[in-house]
């Protein structure tokens, strides 16, 4: 495991280790090889999909990240399909905007057209009244 790893690699490690402590982690191509009981195996796939193994070269690792994170964003993963979850986490956002009323955006959220023509009448009307 590499010292650092990155915020979408921890989710996809927690998500495949959550797959295998619910029996629902199977190994090999489209899961015919049956279900993955060893933990050292569960572990070894978790690194594989997130992109985080030793033993893979930086493309080959960028390249299975990125296959892990497409098959999060369309459902296709033995967790989503079971407890019937459409997507897994922020999908790389914080959860609550600013405009929600969140304090821990990392920005605000852009302005609809009816905010910013609002802004521009409260904008001409403080030119007026100074």
């Amino acid at each position: 495991m590499p010292a650092r790893q990155s915020e979408g690699q921890r989710k996809t490690m927690g998500r495949v280790m959550h797959e295998y402590s619910h029996g629902e982690l199977k190994s090999g191509r489209s899961g015919k090889g049956g279900k993955v009981k060893s933990r050292r195996q569960a572990v070894a796939i978790a690194l594989k999909e997130a992109g985080a193994s030793k033993y893979e070269s930086a493309n080959e690792n960028r390249r299975n990240l990125g296959r892990s994170k497409r098959k999060e964003a369309e459902g296709k993963t033995y967790q989503q399909e079971s407890e019937g979850k459409r997507r897994v986490g922020a999908r790389g956002r914080r959860e609550s905007s600013r405009a929600m009323g969140g304090k821990n955006a990392r920005k605000a959220a852009p302005r609809t057209a009816k905010q910013r023509a609002a802004a521009r009448r409260n904008i001409r009307k403080a030119r007026r009244a100074a």
